[in-house]
């Protein structure tokens, strides 16, 4: 509960260096809690892991799309390779410094898996369409996969608010397709392999997903205030 309090040094770090990631790590939280609680998992635990997942990217913030408050992208005077290296070192970067702040092992292990071994897609395709001999490994995230119910759960619910997010016309049936399909992407790709997952309990979370991020995201009806009645 201590690590839940917003004015808790690391938490007001994000906010002040990385507000975009905070936002995020909240809505990510919100979510994480919500499913582990549905499938009987540590929902406490999912929510601080949640909250604390991305911490990481303090250490070069502009990096990440969501704190890039100018329209100038530093990833474009910079290699692929070297863009996925930033990228990828966020898990890293975020055990070193949650070490500092004394966060407990479980913290740890969700800030360490919450990616797996998934690819840094966009940046391996960059790399591809500039006709680079590249390998796939180095574009995959260290990991290791996640090794418990909490961490995939962080996992899933960090990739599918990212995806919503991104989204030009969220509409319920895009929203819930795009969920669908990311968790779909994991299992697929083997990230799920130790989490002790079930599918009944995948389809419990997919619903729960579905239901916060179409409340959060999904485009209102835009009413004229100054027509008549």
């Amino acid at each position: 509960m201590e690590l839940s309090n917003p004015n808790h040094p690391l938490l007001k770090r994000l906010l002040l260096e990385a507000p975009g990631t905070y936002h995020h790590s909240l809505i990510v939280g919100n979510l994480a809690e919500i499913a582990c609680e549905a499938v009987g998992g540590n929902y406490l635990l999912a929510r601080i892991g949640a909250y604390y997942h991305d911490i990481g990217k303090l250490k070069r913030p502009f990096y990440f799309k969501e704190n890039q408050i100018i329209e100038e992208d530093p990833h474009n005077k910079i290699t692929p390779t070297l863009s996925a290296l930033i990228i990828i070192s966020h898990t890293k970067d975020g055990v070193e410094i949650g070490k500092e702040y004394k966060l407990p092992r479980q913290v740890l292990d969700i800030i360490k898996q919450h990616h797996g071994t998934t690819k840094v897609a966009f940046f391996y395709g960059k790399a591809l369409s500039q006709n680079q001999q590249v390998s796939e490994e180095k574009f995959r995230y260290d990991g290791p996969i996640p090794q418990s119910k909490e961490a995939a759960i962080v996992m899933l619910a960090d990739s599918v608010e990212a995806a919503v997010r991104a989204l030009s016309s969220p509409t319920p049936q895009i929203i819930e397709a795009t969920i669908r399909n990311v968790i779909q992407e994991k299992l697929l790709d083997g990230q799920l392999n130790n989490s002790d997952l079930t599918f009944k309990e995948l389809e419990i979370i997919s619903e729960s997903f579905i239901k916060v991020l179409t409340g959060v995201f999904h485009k209102r009806v835009s009413y004229n205030i100054f027509e008549d009645s």
